[in-house]
C-alpha cells in the first residue's frame, strides 16, 4: 500500500521515529508521501526523506492556511529548493476558506503560482481544498492548466465536483473520513471509477474508525482500504491493488524513484 498523504514530520512521529517507521513497514506500507506546509516544516520533511529514502517521498509547497502576509517571501525560498532538488510533487497547495478568508486573494495567487511550478518541473500537484471547490474547479479549468494533473487530497466535495475534477484528470485522495458514520463522502464518490482513487491517512489527522479520537497513523491505512472495499463491494485486495497502481502512475509522471 501507498499512503499518499501523511505528515510524518509531526512531533507525534519524530519523537520516536524508529518505532513509527517499523510500524509502518510492518503494516504493509510500501511508501509514505510527505506533503509540506511551509518553510518551517521543510527541514524536518527533508531529513525524513533523506534518512528513509525508500519509504518517505518528499513534496514541496505552501499550504493555503499558511498563506499570510509573508507568502511571497515563503514562495521564493520554496522555489529555490524546488529548483535545486528532486521532489515528487508540488504540495500541499490549494484553497481553504473554512476558518478564515482574510488572505483569500493571496491564497489564490499562491495556488496559481505553485501550479505553474509543477508545469515547469513536469510534476503533479497535491491539492488541499476546503469550502472552496467552486474557485478550485474554476482555476483548474483554465486552459493554462490543461497539462496539470494531481491528487485532490482528502476530497470533501459533492458528486458533481467529484465528476468534474476527475474529468479534468485529477484523482481523489480518500482517507479516514470514509469510515465516519455522519459522512456523505461515499455518495459523492460512488460513481467515480476506482482508477481515480488513491489512499491516504493525512496522519496524524482524520483518524479512521475505530481509532477516531486518537492520533492517526499510516498503519491504519488498511482500515480505509477495507471500508472502500465494503462500500464498492469488492475484495480489499482489489482496492489495494488498484489504488497502489494509481499512486505509482503519479510517481511515473514525475519520474521520481
Amino acid at each position: 500500500m501507498i499512503d499518499t498523504h501523511a505528515h510524518l514530520y509531526d512531533n507525534i512521529f519524530t519523537n520516536d521515529i524508529e518505532s513509527n517507521i517499523k510500524q509502518i513497514i510492518d503494516a504493509g506500507i510500501k511508501e509514505v508521501w510527505l506533503p509540506n506546509c511551509d518553510v518551517q516544516t521543510l527541514d524536518f520533511l527533508l531529513k525524513l526523506s533523506t534518512s528513509y529514502p525508500m519509504l518517505c517521498k518528499p513534496m514541496i509547497g505552501l499550504h493555503p492556511t499558511y498563506v499570510k502576509t509573508d507568502y511571497i517571501e515563503q514562495l521564493v525560498i520554496l522555489k529555490s529548493f524546488l529548483s535545486n532538488s528532486k521532489f515528487l510533487a508540488v504540495g500541499e497547495i490549494g484553497l481553504d476558506y473554512y476558518w478564515d478568508i482574510t488572505h483569500k486573494n493571496e491564497q489564490i495567487d499562491a495556488f496559481k503560482t505553485q501550479c505553474h511550478w509543477a508545469l515547469e518541473e513536469n510534476i503533479w500537484v497535491d491539492i488541499h481544498c476546503r469550502k472552496a471547490y467552486a474557485d478550485l474547479i474554476s482555476i483548474l479549468s483554465m486552459k493554462e492548466y490543461d497539462q496539470l494533473t494531481g491528487i485532490i487530497h482528502c476530497f470533501s466535495g459533492d458528486a458533481s465536483e467529484a465528476t468534474r475534477l476527475t474529468q479534468l484528470g485529477y484523482s481523489l485522495g480518500i482517507g479516514g473520513v470514509i469510515t465516519y458514520k455522519n459522512t456523505n463522502l461515499f455518495e459523492s464518490i460512488r460513481h467515480v471509477d476506482l482508477s481515480y482513487i488513491v489512499l491516504e491517512t493525512d496522519s496524524p489527522y482524520l483518524t479512521p474508525v475505530p481509532f477516531r479520537g486518537k492520533s492517526n497513523h499510516p498503519r491504519y491505512l488498511k482500515l480505509i482500504a477495507q471500508k472502500l472495499a465494503d462500500l464498492f463491494e469488492v475484495h480489499v485486495d482489489e482496492i489495494i491493488k488498484i489504488t497502489t497502481n494509481n499512486a505509482l502512475k503519479f510517481k511515473a509522471f514525475s519520474n521520481f524513484q
